[in-house]
């Protein structure tokens, strides 16, 4: 094993290359970005980033950590057009770069509305140039009225922060209940009574029937119904497909994502990492069979780690167990989800759900603890993310929100006697 290469300069490749670098291996290493960034951190692209006096430096390392201390060949700004898994070789720009392991961690676009590419003021939010655009047009002068298509996450996240700005926000969701299909029906109705605590407008069952435009610019939006909603700054949040159209011909498998095994082997000697990637995790199987696809920060991170150790030294891959963690923050808190949303009975165990929060919410599937939400409570989330990972079962996660629930009835009691003295 000579060299590596890693394409996709995002989290995912970022701790590809640091994992091996770390391990010790002392062959040839090319990292391959289409954008001409240095990799940076995304998540706060729709948080902090947007809503912040000062702009941070999103970036992870500075370009002279990339040759000296992780001695990393950078190509960026020049995208991979094809690969040819039988000769081994990645072509970008008019290279053709030679691999005894390749990564592939290409991450996902940003889907848009059809026919808005030549509309001034209609945003995704994916990369740091859309970013660097949509914070410049929530400041503008002009800018009195947000609207955002699709929410999600993202979606949601820019919509709090467009409240924090003062704008009046609008969000148009085509499914009735939003994030349905992410946390259930019960959890998506919970999560939209957050929005309207904070004055969002959310509008559901409805369907984007035109991006209306005058001189160029976006003014507003109309509904399958008729409807006309005024807007001075669009923003589409309407998910994300996987990179893998320069994939085509390359022989893996595409299916929403390239399809790898247990070890996120996708093909002899390729792995796969990242948004990219969709694998079966075993943790799962008994309760929800088949592949999985996770656009999360931390399954990036743990992904691309793994799938370049097994890249390096492919005789010593295990398979890729994981359960998934993601976080978003809304208005001045803190949403949290551990697992899965698959299941037969969600149940509150701490709080009230019912005004948007804090609350702690648990999922079951069969006999099993399979997922947990918290709002506002973030000490409580990632203690039902170990018994999910220890497939534990659902009688010691009720166990698990007794002891919890003392605990805090102690702590009140505590500070109320504090108080009172």
């Amino acid at each position: 094993m000579t060299h590596l290469v890693v394409v996709g300069a995002s989290l995912a490749g970022l701790r590809a290359v640091e994992a091996v670098r770390r391990d010790g291996f002392d062959g040839d290493v090319t990292l391959v970005g289409a954008e001409e960034h240095l990799p940076y951190d995304r998540p706060p692209l729709s948080k902090e980033y947007l809503s912040a006096d000062e702009i941070a430096d999103p970036r992870y390392r500075e370009e002279e950590t990339f040759a000296g201390d992780l001695d990393v060949e950078l190509v960026l700004g020049t995208p991979a057009t094809a690969l040819d898994t039988a000769a081994r070789t990645v072509t970008v720009g008019d290279r053709m770069l030679s691999y005894d392991g390749l990564v592939v961690a290409t991450g996902a676009h940003a889907r848009t509305l059809p026919g808005t590419e030549d509309i001034g003021g209609v945003h995704t939010v994916r990369t740091l140039d859309d970013a660097i655009a949509l914070r410049a047009a929530l400041r503008a002068e002009h800018a009195r009225r947000l609207t955002v298509v699709g929410a999600g996450f993202i979606g949601s996240e820019v919509a709090a922060v467009g409240r924090k700005l003062g704008l009046e926000v609008t969000i148009l969701e085509a499914l009735e209940t939003p994030l349905a299909r992410a946390v259930g029906e019960r959890m998506g109705r919970a999560l939209t009574h957050l929005h309207r605590k904070h004055g969002t407008d959310v509008r559901t069952g409805v369907a984007v029937e035109e991006v209306l435009a005058e001189d160029g610019r976006v003014v507003g939006v109309r509904l399958g119904d008729g409807t006309e909603v005024a807007t001075d700054v669009l923003v589409v949040g309407i998910g994300a497909r996987p990179a893998t159209d320069w994939l085509e011909g390359s022989g893996l498998t595409i299916d929403d994502g390239v399809v790898a095994d247990e070890t996120l082997a996708a093909a002899p000697g390729v792995y796969v990492a990242g948004d990219i990637a969709r694998w079966p995790n075993a943790l799962f199987s008994d309760v929800a069979p088949g592949t999985m696809r996770l656009e999360h920060w931390t399954s990036a991170a743990d992904q691309g780690g793994r799938a370049a150790r097994h890249a390096v030294d492919p005789g010593a891959a295990k398979a890729y167990e994981t359960v998934p963690y993601f976080w978003s923050d809304w208005y001045d808190g803190r949403v949290q989800f551990v697992g899965i949303a698959a299941g037969d009975h969600i149940e509150v165990v701490a709080g009230d759900d019912t005004e948007g929060g804090p609350f702690t919410a648990i999922y079951r599937a069969g006999d099993r603890i399979v997922g947990a939400l918290a709002v506002d409570m973030p000490a409580e989330v990632m203690k039902y993310r170990r018994l999910i990972g220890a497939r534990k079962t659902w009688d010691d996660a009720l166990e698990l929100a007794e002891q919890r629930r003392a605990q805090r009835a102690e702590k009140a009691r505590q500070r109320a006697e504090g108080a009172s003295t």
